[in-house]
């Protein structure tokens, strides 16, 4: 019996790449179409690109080791300068990138100036506060000292750094001598009384004299005589009060630092004197 003749088969593709090829196409279609409604960010797609020419560029030395003219793989000629492109494209984006960052740091600095001032105004802000607060600090002694009835015998004033308290030699120390005088203990223990309030504050004693030189079996200057005055004085405190040695001082200014004319009786009453300083929480000292 004769075989049967097989069938040829049909001419053209075989019937699945005909399915596979209306998948590509939808597919393509679907991606096309999902680009089209996606929003691209020009700016940051730029430094993506150049991010990547910078640091996984596979150009090697730019585009010097593609050929000269052609392409590796095909042929196709290159784009007009593309080796210039690849070899400028790091260096022109580094170079915006530095005056990008210049131009915020200037930005940035001309903000905090303009937020801070000038030296010379953050300069005179602080002193103002500085003097604000020996203000507020001279009206709380100076209520203190009203009460206990003792404008006549301490004068006050401020500065920018502390509150000054002056006290007559007088009425502390015989003339020549640097032992406090009995009747006078009442005075200094209120003095003691006002530095407890403020024993955080840095305090400092200083002992001035007049111009008229003195020698004795004590002291051999005036030099000499105003720093024993200062130093008994705080002594007298560091014994009679829980004030902390530490942050009081202690110094002798001599005849150099008058407050009043020294041709005169008067005025060198008035020199011959102690002062007390207690400086502000602001103030240089603190």
């Amino acid at each position: 019996m004769a075989k049967k003749k097989e069938e040829a088969p049909p001419p053209g593709s075989p019937a699945w790449m005909a399915t596979f090829s209306d998948l590509m196409n939808l597919l393509l279609c679907f991606f096309v179409l999902l680009f089209s409604m996606s929003s691209v960010d020009a700016a940051k797609y730029q430094e993506v690109v150049n991010s990547f020419a910078e640091t996984f560029s596979i150009f090697e030395a730019g585009g010097n080791s593609i050929g000269d003219g052609v392409m590796i793989s095909n042929g196709v000629s290159q784009l007009n300068e593309l080796s210039t492109y690849f070899d400028s494209m790091g260096l022109t984006t580094e170079g915006e990138r530095d005056n990008e960052e210049a131009n915020n740091n200037s930005d940035s600095n001309a903000q905090d100036s303009d937020n801070k001032g000038t030296p010379a105004e953050l300069k005179e802000e602080l002193q103002e506060a500085q003097l604000e607060a020996s203000e507020k600090l001279a009206e709380q002694i100076e209520e203190y000292v009203s009460q206990e009835n003792l404008a006549h015998e301490i004068d006050i004033d401020f500065t920018s750094q502390y509150v000054l308290l002056t006290m007559n030699g007088a009425l502390l120390f015989d003339s020549g001598r640097a032992d406090i005088k009995s009747e006078a203990t009442p005075l200094v223990d209120k003095i003691g009384n006002i530095l407890t309030r403020y024993a955080d504050s840095t305090i400092e004693i200083e002992g001035h004299t007049d111009n008229v030189p003195i020698h004795n079996a004590n002291f051999a200057d005036n030099d000499e005589l105003s720093s024993a005055r200062a130093m008994s004085i705080f002594h007298y405190l560091v014994d009679n009060t829980m004030l902390d040695p530490s942050v009081m001082k202690h110094t002798g200014r001599g005849e150099y630092m008058p407050i009043a004319d020294n041709s005169t009786p008067e005025g060198r009453a008035k020199n011959r004197r102690v002062e007390v300083k207690i400086y502000n929480e602001l103030s240089d000292a603190s």
